[in-house]
């Protein structure tokens, strides 16, 4: 077992709520028998207090385990980044050994293509329009918003310059109720067809009592399954992103128990190379929502990359990952 921090540049800043970045930083995750090798990536995200050195020492400490696998490294290890690229790699590696694809290893169907959305960094409206005109094509457009006076402004901005595209918004936990109860009914008027994470995940419970004309998407509220009780009567939605669940194999199981419990479910992913939203894709084909654009902001991607082609994702190589 191998890790290594890589650093991949983004082709341009990219903002939220919370911060920008010009970077996305990844841990790259190698395990092999002796004759395979598997690959997997997590990001390490300072809003749930990880670091490139806090999940290299969480899968350095696992290193002398003798019996690892799938099933043991979800005691091993707690949901994050460190468990996720090394249950990628892990799946990737199993998947070899057998000669098979990923998603024939966890007996899920894999169409040839889905289709996702394309995020518009915050910016101001005039510069969200320039980026939505750029992309106007693409069929969905997925708008960041900072919980401010032009949160309405950069929407127009954006519809006027996209109007055949599907809007999605992202606050980033950055709304106030008032903001909320204000801003959802004009979004509703422009099309906008879901609303993620208005509210601080500490502060959700006030969804229960606010009306939800557009759904409303869980993110940094959900990581695993163990969350879904506590979001019933708060969201509609939820985004499954490996880098919160601990990989592929606990992304599973979430997004079978969020549709038992009546949830539609999203596919989302942290900034990252294709090597991260390889096995994402294989969630993918039977999600309501995919946001699995995160390629398509770096500089430049890995050889075998997955294949974007206008907002539809291809399969995966096997060359890149399963």
């Amino acid at each position: 077992m191998e890790a290594k921090e890589e650093i991949w540049a983004l082709k341009q800043p990219f903002r939220i709520s919370r911060g920008s970045r010009s970077e996305a930083r990844v841990v790259m995750v190698t395990v092999t028998d002796g004759e395979q090798i598997g690959r997997g990536e997590g990001v390490p995200l300072a809003r749930y207090n990880q670091s490139i050195a806090s999940v290299l020492a969480q899968i350095e400490s696992i290193k002398t385990e003798t019996n690892l696998n799938r099933r043991t490294l979800q005691e091993l290890l707690p949901a994050g980044a460190a468990r996720n690229a090394l249950d990628c790699a892990l799946w990737d590696l199993e998947a070899k050994i057998a000669g098979k694809r990923a998603w024939e290893v966890a007996n899920i169907p894999m169409v040839s293509k889905v289709e996702t959305s394309f995020t518009i960094s915050l910016d101001t409206p005039e510069k969200m329009a320039t980026t939505a005109t750029a992309n106007a094509n693409r069929p969905i457009l997925k708008l960041k918003l900072g919980g401010n006076d032009q949160d309405l402004a950069r929407v127009e901005a954006v519809r006027k310059a996209a109007p055949a595209a599907r809007l999605f918004i992202d606050a980033n936990e950055s709304w106030s109720p008032d903001h909320y109860r204000e801003i959802v009914p004009l979004l509703k008027k422009l099309g906008v067809g879901l609303v993620e994470q208005p509210f601080p995940a500490d502060a959700d419970e006030i969804l229960e009592e606010l009306h939800h004309p557009i759904p409303v998407c869980a993110d940094e509220s959900c990581h695993t399954t163990a969350d879904l009780t506590r979001l019933t009567n708060r969201y509609e939605v939820v985004n499954v992103k490996l880098d919160k669940t601990g990989g592929l194999t606990e992304a599973l199981r979430l997004c079978s128990r969020a549709r038992e419990n009546g949830f539609k479910v999203l596919i989302g992913c942290m900034a990252c190379t294709s090597l991260g939203i390889a096995p994402a894709r294989l969630l993918a084909s039977a999600a309501d929502y995919v946001d699995l654009d995160g390629p398509l902001l770096l500089a430049r991607d890995r050889r075998h990359p997955i294949p974007y082609d206008n907002g539809d994702i291809g399969v995966p190589p096997r060359e890149l990952w399963g």
